[in-house]
């Protein structure tokens, strides 16, 4: 499957999404420029994300956990979600999102 994320640079790259991967993994191992700090255990805001809006009812609503570490990222926005909470299956293949402010490695 194929993912398109935004650096913040606006730069965009397609990547390969591995079924059921997390996305913070996806962007991380692809060696784009993603803190990424707690390695998926949702404690931090560091993979913060903006989901294109034609993606955001396609996803699992964020958990209140994700709500309370949202809170603590810098931007937030409605279409805000952590990259660690998504986790990817073959319908979110072409799945577009914009690395947020304050997520730079």
């Amino acid at each position: 499957m194929k993912i398109y994320v935004m650096e913040q640079s606006g730069v965009e790259h397609t990547l390969e999404g591995v079924e059921g991967w997390r996305l913070m993994s996806v962007i991380r191992d692809s060696g784009l420029p993603i803190k990424a700090e707690c390695g998926g255990a949702c404690s931090c805001a560091t993979c913060h994300v903006y989901v294109a809006d034609e993606w955001l009812w396609r996803l699992f609503p964020a958990s209140s956990e994700e709500i309370d570490q949202l809170d603590g990222a810098f931007e937030v926005q409605g279409n805000s979600r952590l990259s660690c909470q998504i986790i990817l299956n073959e319908e979110m293949d072409g799945l577009r999102v914009t690395l947020a402010p304050g997520t730079e490695a």
